[in-house]
């Protein structure tokens, strides 16, 4: 069995954030693999949000009305 390796805390904020994000979107409409795929492919761009100081519910707003 591999060993977990252990997240440093702005990874692992930041991955939280985006589940957190994935929430939304699937409230905002999208489905769960919908919500899933579109965090993978802008991945980039909501990392930039996340540092900028976004909260999830914004960051899927901006998402929303794209």
């Amino acid at each position: 069995m591999a060993k977990k390796e252990k997240l440093d805390p702005e990874t692992e904020a930041l991955i939280k954030w985006c589940i957190e994000v994935e929430g939304r979107l699937v409230a905002g409409g999208a489905t769960v693999p919908q919500a899933q795929e579109f965090i993978e492919d802008q991945v980039e761009w909501l990392t930039d949000l996340f540092y900028e100081g976004l909260t999830p519910e914004e960051a899927a707003k901006a998402a929303l009305n794209d």
